[in-house]
C-alpha cells in the first residue's frame, strides 16, 4: 500500500543528484554557482543544484563525441545494446517509488500519477526502442545487374536532448531511448524545474552498461546551458520539447553554428470537438475533463478548446462541470489527489493572468478561477472552466498550460472544422460522432499531427506523437523517431 504518510516518510528521507553527471562522474560546475529547487507544493527548498554553462557542456560534448568516436556503444551488436535497454527499463521499475517522488518533489504532480503512469511509460519506452533496435532493416536499391547499392542507417554522432518539466522523466526517455538505441551519444540538459529524476536515470543507465560518456546529464538553466548546447559546434542534432517561442531560438542557434538538425515538439492549443450525435455524452465530458485537468494542464496537447454543437451545448455543460468538480488539486502526496501543484511561482502567475483576461474580454466564468492554498504553498489552481469564450480572444488562441478550459459553441461542421483549424498550433485534436462517415471527413479536415476520436490525446509507444504549424516538427515514439537521429548513406558498389 502507498498511503500519504508513506510518502511523506520517504519524502524525508529523499537524497538528490545536484552536480551534472558527465563521462560517468559527477561535476561540479567551474563557476560554483548554483540554483534553487523548489518543492511547489509547499515552498521548502529541496537542494542547491548545479548551475552548469558553456565549460560544462563543453565538456559534456566532448565527451559524448569520444564516446561515439572511440567507445562500444555505437559499434556495439545491436542484440548487446538491447539487452543494456532491457536492463535499464529493469532498473527503472525497481527504482519506481524513487523516480516517481523526484517528479512529484520537483514539480507538483500527484505522486501516484507518476508512481503509475509516467516511471512505467518511461520504462516502457526504454524496453520497447531495446526491443525494436534489431529489428530495423537496411534496404538494398534496385540498380542495373552490374551494380549494388545499398541503403543504410547510420548514428548521426552526438545527440543534445533539451526536455521540459512537465513530464521530466517521460521526455527524457522519449528522446533518450531511440537516440541511445540508433547508437548515438547523448547530451541531456533537464529543465532547471526539475533535474533530478534525469540525473538518476543517468546513474541507472551506468548501473544498466551504458558506456560511460554516453548518456551525459548536465542540469541548468535555459538561457546558459540550454543555448551552449544549441549553439555548440560538435553537436549533431538537437531535440527539444517545450514552448514554441524557445523552439525557435534553437532554430536561430543552428543557423549561428554548425547548422545542426533541429527537431521540436513545442506549444499546442488542442481543440476537441463534441457533434450532437454522440451518444455516449457522459463519456465524452469525462474524457473532455481529463484533457484539460490532468497534470495540472501541464501537458502540451491538453484540449484546452472545447467546441460544442448548440443542440447539446447546455446539457453537455452541465455533465462536464460535475466531471470537473472531481479534478480539484491536493497535496501531490496524498494519494487522493488527482491533481497536485502548478510547477512554480511564475507559472501560476502566468495561468492567473490569463483567467483575469479572459474575464476582462467577456468570457462566462463557470467554475474555479482562483489560486488555493495547501502547506504553506498557493501554487494550486481550481479546475477552471469558461464558456462563450469569442474565438478571437486570448484564452481560445494562446497556451494557458494550465487547468482552464475553453468552450464555444458552433452549429453546424463547417464551423466547427473552420473554429478547430483557426490557431498557429497543430499539434492534436480531438472529436466525438457516432457517424463513422463524420468521423472520417473530419479528421482529415482537422490540421493536427494525432487526431483522437471518440477520446482525448491517443497516445502509446508505437505510434507517432508530434505536431506541425508552430507546435513544431520530427516525431516522438514509435519507429519513425528512427528518423531524427540516424542519417541514410548510400554505397553503390560498381561490379565488373
Amino acid at each position: 500500500m502507498h498511503t500519504k504518510s508513506d510518502w511523506q516518510q520517504r519524502a524525508a528521507r529523499q537524497s538528490f543528484i545536484t552536480t551534472a553527471l558527465i563521462d560517468g562522474r559527477p561535476l561540479a560546475p567551474q563557476s560554483g554557482e548554483t540554483f534553487d529547487a523548489i518543492n511547489p507544493a509547499n515552498r521548502q527548498l529541496l537542494a542547491q543544484v548545479a548551475a552548469c554553462g558553456d565549460a560544462e557542456i563543453d565538456q559534456a560534448v566532448r565527451a559524448a563525441r569520444r564516446a561515439f568516436e572511440q567507445g562500444p556503444w555505437a559499434r556495439m551488436a545491436p542484440a548487446a545494446r538491447k539487452g543494456v535497454l532491457l536492463r535499464l527499463a529493469e532498473l527503472m521499475m525497481a527504482h519506481r517509488e524513487e523516480l516517481a517522488l523526484l517528479d512529484s518533489l520537483n514539480m507538483g504532480k500527484p505522486v501516484m500519477d507518476a508512481y503509475t503512469i509516467d516511471v512505467p511509460g518511461a520504462a516502457n519506452v526504454f524496453a520497447w526502442y531495446g526491443e525494436a533496435l534489431d529489428k530495423v532493416y537496411d534496404q538494398v536499391a534496385p540498380t542495373a545487374g552490374n551494380a549494388l547499392a545499398t541503403v543504410t542507417r547510420e548514428a548521426l554522432g552526438v545527440v543534445g536532448a533539451v526536455v521540459p518539466w512537465n513530464f521530466p522523466l517521460d521526455m527524457a526517455a522519449w528522446k533518450v531511448a531511440p537516440a541511445l538505441a540508433a547508437g548515438n551519444s547523448v547530451v541531456l540538459k533537464p529543465a532547471e524545474q526539475s533535474p533530478f529524476s534525469a540525473l538518476r536515470l543517468a546513474e541507472l543507465a551506468l548501473e544498466a552498461g551504458v558506456p560511460e560518456g554516453v548518456l551525459n546529464v548536465v542540469p541548468g538553466l535555459g538561457e546558459s546551458a540550454g543555448r551552449a548546447l544549441g549553439l555548440h559546434p560538435d553537436v549533431d542534432c538537437l531535440v527539444f520539447t517545450g514552448s514554441t517561442q524557445v523552439g525557435k531560438y534553437f532554430m536561430q542557434y543552428s543557423a549561428q553554428s554548425n547548422l545542426k538538425q533541429v527537431w521540436l515538439e513545442c506549444g499546442g492549443k488542442s481543440p476537441n470537438l463534441v457533434f450532437d450525435d454522440c451518444q455516449d455524452l457522459d463519456l465524452a465530458a469525462e474524457k473532455a475533463a481529463f484533457g484539460i485537468f490532468f497534470n495540472q494542464g501541464e501537458v502540451c496537447s491538453a484540449n484546452s478548446r472545447l467546441y460544442v454543437q448548440r443542440s447539446v451545448h447546455d446539457e453537455f455543460v452541465e455533465r462536464l462541470l460535475a466531471k470537473a468538480r472531481q479534478w480539484q488539486p491536493g497535496d501531490p502526496l496524498d494519494p487522493a489527489s488527482r491533481a497536485g501543484a502548478i510547477v512554480d511561482d511564475a507559472q501560476s502567475a502566468r495561468v492567473m493572468a490569463a483567467i483575469e483576461q479572459a474575464q476582462g474580454d467577456g468570457a462566462r466564468l463557470l467554475c474555479g478561477g482562483q489560486r488555493l492554498s495547501f502547506n504553506g504553498s498557493n501554487n494550486f489552481i481550481a479546475p477552471t472552466v469558461f464558456a462563450d469564450v469569442r474565438p478571437d480572444s486570448a484564452l481560445a488562441r494562446e497556451e494557458v498550460f494550465g487547468p482552464v478550459l475553453a468552450i464555444t459553441a458552433f452549429d453546424d461542421e463547417a464551423q466547427a472544422v473552420r473554429l478547430a483549424n483557426d490557431s498557429v498550433y497543430g499539434l492534436a485534436a480531438s472529436l466525438w460522432s457516432d457517424d463513422l462517415n463524420r468521423a472520417h471527413r473530419v479528421a482529415r479536415q482537422l490540421k493536427a499531427g494525432t487526431v483522437s476520436v471518440n477520446t482525448v490525446d491517443a497516445l502509446d509507444v508505437a505510434v507517432p506523437f508530434g505536431g506541425g504549424r508552430q507546435s513544431g516538427f520530427g516525431r516522438d515514439l514509435s519507429l519513425h523517431a528512427f528518423d531524427k537521429y540516424t542519417q541514410l548513406k548510400t554505397t553503390w558498389f560498381q561490379l565488373r
